[in-house]
């Protein structure tokens, strides 16, 4: 079973900006999986940031981080990326990623594999 790991996290100044990346322990083949990152603030529920899905041919992105947030992939590395620009505080948040094979950003069901989440705090 493919297994996601994360990393990027730390902590930044509001307007700054972080790459999270998740690398996976096998190949994957980005055409057949749903890539996609969450967060989860202190006291609230996990959210769906961004997803990409190459089958479907959409980008979706949470409307507080569209045009600041992207999501890229590195097919040699078995990587993908969110880069966050201009950072706000209430970006504050443990990041996670998942991909769902065999799936969309429409119909996935995200029930793995999740990376452990890295933590992003934005000081204002």
């Amino acid at each position: 079973e493919v297994q996601l790991q994360a990393s990027g996290g730390g902590l930044v100044q509001t307007g700054e900006s972080l790459r999270l990346s998740c690398t996976a322990s096998a190949e994957l083949d980005f055409d057949d999986y749903a890539i996609g990152w969450f967060r989860q603030a202190p006291g609230k529920g996990r959210e769906r940031v961004g997803c990409i899905s190459r089958s479907e041919g959409s980008r979706l992105y949470l409307d507080s981080a569209k045009g600041r947030f992207t999501i890229s992939s590195n097919v040699v590395k078995n990587t993908f990326y969110l880069q966050m620009n201009s950072l706000k505080p209430e970006d504050t948040a443990v990041y996670y990623c998942a991909a769902d094979s065999y799936s969309t950003c429409t119909a996935a069901l995200w029930s793995g594999p999740w990376g452990q989440g890295t933590l992003v705090t934005v000081s204002s």
